[in-house]
């Protein structure tokens, strides 16, 4: 038996057979339990724990359909529409699916119906039962109220006025049901009966294609793993092009034969249909999560999906029969180097429209599109308040994210680079200096949220070349001007 501490009170949470056959009752108090049973083992319930598990179930019920709902605490709604032929009809595949769990340790009770409500209660007041498409009504009338989920005040209402099944329910005037016990009564009926829809969210998202294979013999090695990522690609390949798509994002569940699921998702830059680049995506992921990649007793299903599809450009090939350019290349360079190092892996650097260094340029991840981009948008602004003398470099090879802070002596000229400056604890001596060059505040965003900048390029007695500005202006009332380093030159 199990107990949970709610409300101020320890309660029974779940007990086993022979618990009820002495009489006790989930929901009852722990101290009143005692007292029946002394003897009775208790232990207090892990719900996270039992949320845990609850989640590796409905993984393993992937295996049947891909539309798994948690329900409650201890409970799963699965929507098997068009699934049962694959496994000989509803009755084997309810019969099959209960086997199963009872060979890893479970005892469960199961309901298969055409409505989400017929099916709750099937399996929660008959254990294992396939009613048949309009049977509904006569699977719930003999059932109590509380068959319909019902709310435990609404079911103590209706046991209340004589109303103690579901077809007494079924019989009674809906308008004064309605008034007295709320319209959540009558929903929860029709939703039962079949007569108004409900919908069931999945927990995981739904491919838009998927293929498997069942195996006759688990696998356990990794490269039998990339084998049948290819072979179920190539099928997957065939449905792409009847829809004259590729996929962007894939994701392939492995299960194990003792219920685990092990899911790998890659994505891609461009459209995919290769299956040999495809298993290639699959290797890198499968070696960077080899330490944690647990293959148990092996898996006996594996399913390839595609959880993201765009329109895929057909190419026309050369003589040689290859129809890949130089960007394709970098993309799928692009997609491996991810695949086993992270999907901040790979970056690109994006033009914005600022003049300020620091703000200029953005990294994005890189999406596989021709760059640089063939229109103006994202092309640097050469603002009207920077001046540039044609005889100086460009800007530094190495760009520091955020200036950093160095010392100039005070006795410095105000105006003019400084003859020596301290940055990391080391004395600089200038010996050449070329400047100034002036970034304004970018007055158009409403208001002056940077200081006037002065930037010269200097070069210290041991030839090195630095990037400095001072920031602020000599100015009555204003804070004394402070000095920044900004980048490197070679």
């Amino acid at each position: 038996m199990l107990s949970i501490h709610q409300n101020n009170t320890t309660q029974v949470a779940a007990l086993d057979a022979r618990a009820e056959a002495l009489g006790l009752k989930r929901g009852m108090g722990l101290a009143e339990a005692r007292a029946m049973h002394p003897s009775i083992a208790v232990a207090e319930a892990d719900r996270q724990g039992e949320r845990r598990l609850l989640e590796g179930l409905a993984d393993w019920c992937d295996r049947y359909t891909p539309l798994v709902a948690l329900d409650g605490e201890d409970g799963l709604f699965l929507d098997v529409t068009g699934c049962t032929s694959l496994f000989g009809g509803e009755k084997a595949m309810l019969d099959g699916m209960l086997a199963r769990f009872f060979e890893q340790g479970f005892e469960v009770r199961a309901g298969l119906a055409s409505t989400a409500g017929a099916a709750w209660a099937a399996a929660r007041f008959f254990g294992r039962l396939v009613a048949a498409p309009g049977q509904e009504g006569e699977v719930l009338a003999p059932l109590p109220p509380q068959a319909l989920r019902l709310e435990s005040p609404v079911c103590t209402g209706l046991d209340s006025v004589g109303l103690r099944s579901v077809a007494d329910i079924m019989t009674a005037p809906r308008a004064p049901l309605a008034r007295r016990f709320g319209r959540a009564l009558l929903m929860r009926l029709d939703q039962a009966l079949g007569r108004i829809d409900e919908a069931v969210s999945p927990r995981l998202p739904v491919a838009s294609l998927s293929v498997e294979r069942q195996l006759a013999e688990p696998v356990v090695l990794t490269e039998d793993v990339e084998r049948l990522a290819q072979m179920l690609a190539e099928a997957l390949k065939r449905d792409l092009e009847r829809r004259g798509e590729g996929a962007r994002r894939l994701g392939l569940s492995l299960f194990r034969v003792d219920g685990a699921v092990s899911r790998i998702a890659v994505s891609t830059s461009l459209p995919l249909r290769d299956p040999g680049k495809i298993r290639n995506l699959f290797r890198e992921k499968l070696a960077a999560i080899a330490d944690d990649f647990d293959a148990g007793y092996g898996f006996d299903l594996v399913r390839l999906a595609a959880f993201a599809t765009a329109p895929f450009d057909m190419r026309q090939t050369d003589l040689a029969g290859e129809a890949s350019t130089a960007q394709d290349d970098l993309a799928l360079f692009a997609d491996r180097v991810r695949a086993r190092l992270g999907a901040g892996a790979v970056m690109r650097p994006v033009a914005v429209e600022s003049h300020l260094p620091e703000r200029a340029v953005t990294l994005r991840p890189f999406t596989g599109e021709a760059w640089p981009p063939a229109s103006g948008r994202g092309r640097p602004l050469v603002p009207a308040a920077r001046v540039v003398p044609s005889h100086m470099p460009a800007r530094p090879i190495r760009l520091f994210g955020q200036p950093e802070p160095v010392e100039v002596p005070a006795t410095e000229m105000p105006e003019g680079p400084p003859l020596r400056f301290r940055w990391r604890r080391a004395v600089h001596k200038v010996v050449r200096a070329e400047g100034p060059e002036r970034i304004a505040s970018e007055w158009w965003h409403g208001a002056a949220d940077t200081p006037t900048r002065d930037y010269y390029r200097v070069e210290d007695s041991e030839g090195r070349r630095y990037w400095l500005f001072r920031q602020g202006l000599h100015e009555a009332g204003q804070p004394s001007p402070r000095w920044f380093l900004h980048g490197l030159f070679a």
